[in-house]
């Protein structure tokens, strides 16, 4: 038992370790045990004011929200689960936030740990065909625009102590299997490093390239899912604002702008020729 807390301790999160690897002035990071959703506090502080680019981690989640009304499984000291606040001016599509973080999760997962990850449209991030990272983005509008919005992250970035439950198991995967010390930390900070970059000039989109590049849907079918049904298609590409085009079985075409769509996760493992070439 002293081995396994030892190499617990080990990976943990503080503030002070995700801060000082992040430029002065630019986040304020709060770091805290269990809450019940990142994503839900930050956006109380939101309503009542906070900054951009205040930062809120949790070591655990007891009410993790994914899109549409799901849960995210978000057990103890394995994860990495972070909201930050943002303040866009005159942004309205929020779905350039959403794709921006895709893209900087993957590249900073890519970083610290070396490993591939591929994105399915539009938020979620797989490995070894099972899902690592869920992403979702809550704001609230005014005039047409943003008036703040809430990033919020979750990656498995080691199985759960006792295992992920049985409905996930097929789906749900981590990124390691062994820790290695201070990783948390500085995946944290990689990803808030890479996304401020892309959020800096996020009305010229210069993520969409990386993001068609690290897409895993391309060429492939797919269940579109829909209020009335799902219906079968192949993904053709993503359209320069982020819209994944698809040709149904029936031979028309489509761009959808929201919703989801399955595949057999046997489908979601890159090989090496679709390795993402660096810096597009």
């Amino acid at each position: 038992m002293r081995n396994t807390k030892t190499v617990i301790a080990s990976d943990e999160i503080t503030s002070e370790g995700v801060t000082r690897r992040l430029p002065a002035g630019r986040y304020m990071v709060s770091v805290f045990g269990e809450v019940t959703s990142t994503n839900t506090l930050l956006k109380e502080q939101a309503a009542a004011g906070a900054p951009e680019g205040t930062v809120l981690i949790a070591s655990a989640q007891s009410a993790g929200r994914g899109r549409m009304g799901r849960s995210f499984f978000s057990p103890e000291d394995t994860g990495l689960y972070m909201s930050l606040l943002l303040r866009p001016a005159g942004l309205s599509d929020v779905q350039l936030v959403t794709t921006a973080a895709a893209v900087a999760v993957s590249e900073a997962v890519e970083e610290e740990t070396g490993i591939l990850t591929g994105i399915k449209w539009v938020n979620d991030l797989y490995a070894d065909g099972k899902k690592v990272c869920g992403i979702l983005t809550e704001g609230t509008f005014c005039g047409g625009t943003l008036n703040w919005c809430v990033l919020g992250i979750g990656i498995n970035v080691y199985p759960p102590k006792a295992g992920f439950p049985s409905a996930l198991t097929e789906k749900a995967g981590a990124l390691l299997t062994e820790r290695i010390p201070g990783l948390r930390e500085r995946l944290a900070a990689a990803i808030l490093l890479r996304f401020s970059a892309y959020y800096d000039l996020l009305s010229e989109k210069p993520h969409l390239g990386a993001y068609r590049s690290r897409c895993f849907l391309m060429n492939r079918s797919v269940d579109v899912l829909l209020p009335e049904g799902g219906r079968r298609a192949v993904v053709a590409g993503i359209d320069d604002d982020f819209g994944l085009s698809v040709r149904y079985d029936d031979g028309s075409c489509a761009v959808l702008r929201s919703g989801e769509v399955s595949l057999d996760i046997k489908q979601t493992v890159p090989s090496e020729e679709e390795r993402p070439v660096p810096g597009e």
